[in-house]
């Protein structure tokens, strides 16, 4: 296999629902185009509104296709949401979108309790030239450290079961995770790699976007080598979303 097809482009980002601070107005055109311009081949996305009525009828130039689909036009061909929080005027979660093909898809409620609706968005991508699928996992977790530990139990649990241990994974999001208790979980336990800590020797400063300094978001990968990672943070991005935008290339093994 060449490296050219070997090599995949991700990135993960929070996009605050597609609204600045306070709500005030829709950024979503300006978030399409700084998405376009990071090139990458799948992005990982949390709190990206599938449909919200009293938007709708609030803002002009609110899209009449939900986020994801309005996000992926041309570009990402194929594209997963998984509904989690649902409301009275809608509902939002999370959402994958890719260049291949998404052969199956499926999205787990992992909610700690009733106060947090959370997902686990879980895609299988049929990549040219790959025998195996590529395993994608969107995450969301909660605020509360209770919950967060069975959430990371939940992606554990489901790892094990559905993914083989050869299959190439790759599981991002923002993991609200400020303590690093995802990496003694995930990356002790199966094997997976945080790619800026293997570049950079810890997990990203992410939040918030003006002046990062929590470590929330994350990209960890199994079955992969990473060729380098970046961070998009400060202007224009903290116009977009109080998380910094991550991305990674990484090569298959």
């Amino acid at each position: 296999m060449r490296e050219s097809n070997r090599t995949l482009h991700i990135a993960t980002y929070n996009i605050h629902k597609g609204l600045s601070f306070f709500n005030q107005r829709v950024i979503l055109h300006e978030l399409r185009d700084y998405l376009r311009s990071l090139n990458v081949d799948i992005i990982f996305l949390q709190e990206v509104i599938g449909e919200h009525t009293l938007h709708a009828s609030r803002f002009q130039d609110w899209p009449k296709d939900a986020q994801y689909e309005f996000l992926a036009d041309a570009v990402w061909s194929d594209f997963a949401y998984g509904k989690n929080a649902v409301y009275n005027h809608g509902h939002h979660g999370n959402a994958i979108l890719s260049r291949f093909p998404i052969s199956s898809w499926e999205n787990e409620d992992i909610s700690a309790h009733r106060f947090e609706s959370r997902g686990l968005l879980h895609c299988e991508l049929t990549i040219p030239g790959w025998k195996d699928a590529l395993h994608c996992i969107c995450v969301h977790l909660g605020l509360f450290k209770r919950g967060r530990y069975q959430q990371l139990e939940a992606i554990e649990r489901r790892i094990r079961q559905l993914v083989p241990p050869d299959a190439p994974l790759v599981l991002a999001g923002d993991f609200n995770d400020w303590r690093g208790v995802a990496n003694q979980a995930l990356a002790n336990r199966l094997n997976l790699v945080e790619v800026f800590q293997h570049t950079q020797g810890k997990a990203a400063r992410s939040f918030p976007s003006v002046l990062p300094l929590l470590r929330l978001d994350r990209i960890y990968i199994r079955g992969f080598q990473v060729k380098n990672a970046r961070i998009f943070h400060n202007r224009p991005w903290s116009r977009i979303s109080d998380h910094a935008a991550l991305s990674a290339q990484i090569m298959r093994k």
